[in-house]
């Protein structure tokens, strides 16, 4: 009997987080299609689950600055695009040394994802690939 009474608390249990978990699932927004791969070419982005101080990035006039540390150093990279979705990234400056990533270096970058103010992006350098979720700022209007 104890097992029987088991079985239906577990069974009950499994049945109310289903219905939770689809009930979430439609209220999220689906993933944009197409892609809005022109998010990417202005404003500014956070990547999420970094607070602002440890990173953040602008992008205007074909120009990307990512600034860390506070704000107080960056590495600056000109964007060239190669179609709508496909970027690269050429290192202009920067102002930490002792950063890895040095002037000259070129990442290919592809947005691969958009969902309202979010973007995917797929990175790669010196055959490294990595993706990162970036969140775009909401712009105070005046």
């Amino acid at each position: 009997m104890k097992l029987l009474s088991l079985f239906a608390i577990v069974f009950s249990s499994l049945v109310f987080s289903q219905t939770k978990g689809q009930k979430a699932a439609a209220q999220a927004k689906p993933v944009d299609n197409p892609v809005k791969c022109s998010n990417i070419k202005e404003g500014t982005f956070l990547r999420i689950n970094y607070p602002k101080n440890l990173w953040y990035m602008t992008v205007k006039d074909n120009i990307q600055t990512e600034y860390y540390n506070d704000g107080k150093d960056f590495i600056k990279s000109s964007i060239v695009f190669v179609d709508e979705c496909n970027y690269k990234l050429i290192v202009l400056e920067k102002t930490e040394q002792s950063n890895p990533i040095k002037v000259g270096d070129v990442f290919s970058n592809t947005v691969i994802a958009t969902q309202d103010n979010y973007i995917k992006i797929n990175s790669q350098l010196n055959g490294e690939k990595f993706d990162l979720v970036l969140m775009k700022a909401k712009e105070n209007k005046k």
